[in-house]
């Protein structure tokens, strides 16, 4: 057997077109393109056309795309039922893996396993994915929810739906780039977890909702929330100094930093840092962003770690208005296209996704009956 390697570090799994990533290089690849190439330049709802096909749209496919997705975007009446019967205080992931499971019973192709059935599925997901966040947050705050526009871009209809007006073009611009930084990042846990309910013919949304179960663990998707709640503990940039010697003292990790894959830098901290301090000074509340480029700062001095995609997007989103125990389900509602295209690309080829173990317990043991133990 393969020598075995705790946490699958460094098997190669399986042959994708989707995404690439070199850590040395501190490179994040889609289809491809570069994010250089992608981040300010396309929409999320372009990279999303380019994950699911292998090229960017044209303007006409562009626009029907984003007509589908528009047109499938309202949530059945019987789902909006179960949100406002949700508790107040439900864990938003674990709403929204109920509420994704759901919609599954709502489909009429959910069973059909064709690509073009396995496209529209896709779809239906990821326009209805950030309605049912959206919602959410709407009403664990007591407020009736806010339907979609038409009109309006995935990232722009979130913040409209959740605040309740149209967002400035700067919001929706930073908003839309950090969905495309989330879009996708190779074989990631959740990712995998599609992958494998998938090898099984299982449906899409079985597969989705599996996805959103190992998201929803904060090694994988709750750090971005956990850095936050870390940033309001410190209150002040003049105290960061301070509260990480006692936090590495007591041995606790700082959430944010580090990452398995890369090792010289997560390149996509280098965007949304950028949006956290624009965001900051737009607010004239720059502290959210000081406190953090101090803390990265000190903890590269001290342990050599960088940070990762979560740690700035923590004070990014809290500077959008959005609240802490969504930022998680964000991440979900970006990653709808990542998963769904490796979902895609798994039928395509599929195999059964099954690894073996290498045993370590014991051998050759003799049965003894119970009433001589």
């Amino acid at each position: 057997m393969s020598t075995f390697k705790a946490g699958l570090e460094d098997i190669v799994a399986l042959r994708s077109e989707i995404c690439f990533i070199d850590g040395q290089k501190r490179q994040l690849v889609y289809r491809g393109y570069d994010i250089s190439e992608l981040v300010g330049k396309a929409t999320f709802e372009e990279v999303v056309y380019l994950l699911w096909n292998g090229q960017l749209p044209a303007a006409a496919e562009l626009e029907r795309f984003k007509e589908q997705l528009a047109a499938e975007a309202a949530l059945p009446e019987q789902l909006v039922d179960f949100l406002k019967a949700s508790p107040k205080d439900a864990e938003p992931m674990a709403v929204l893996r109920t509420a994704v499971s759901a919609l599954g019973l709502f489909d009429p192709d959910t069973s059909v396993q064709d690509r073009e059935a396995n496209r529209r599925k896709a779809a239906r997901l990821l326009a209805k994915v950030p309605v049912i966040v959206a919602y959410n947050g709407r009403l664990r705050e007591g407020k009736d929810p806010v339907p979609p526009k038409p009109e309006l871009g995935l990232a722009a209809n979130f913040l409209y739906m959740l605040h309740g007006r149209e967002p400035d073009r700067m919001d929706a611009e930073i908003f839309d780039a950090a969905l495309i930084l989330h879009a996708d990042h190779e074989l990631n846990a959740s990712t995998f977890t599609a992958r494998v309910v998938t090898s099984t013919l299982s449906d899409v949304y079985s597969a989705v909702t599996a996805a959103i179960g190992a998201l929803k663990g904060p090694l994988h998707g709750g750090a971005n929330e956990q850095v936050m709640r870390t940033l309001l503990a410190i209150g002040e940039a003049d105290r960061v100094d301070e509260w990480l010697e006692a936090a590495l003292a007591r041995k606790e990790r700082i959430m944010g930093f580090g990452h398995r894959v890369y090792k010289t830098g997560d390149p996509r901290a280098d965007y949304l840092r950028r949006f956290s301090q624009q965001l900051g000074e737009k607010r004239g509340e720059t502290k959210w962003y000081e406190m953090s480029r101090r803390l990265e700062q000190l903890m590269y001095e001290k342990k050599g770690l960088y940070p990762n995609v979560d740690f700035y997007s923590a004070s990014t989103y809290y500077m959008l208005g959005i609240p802490m125990e969504l930022f998680t389900p964000i991440f979900a509602f970006s990653r709808v296209s990542g998963w769904t295209a490796h979902i895609l690309e798994q039928l395509d080829d599929n195999r059964l996704i099954r690894p073996r173990a290498e045993y370590v317990g014991p051998r050759d043991q003799t049965f003894v009956p119970v009433d001589q133990r």
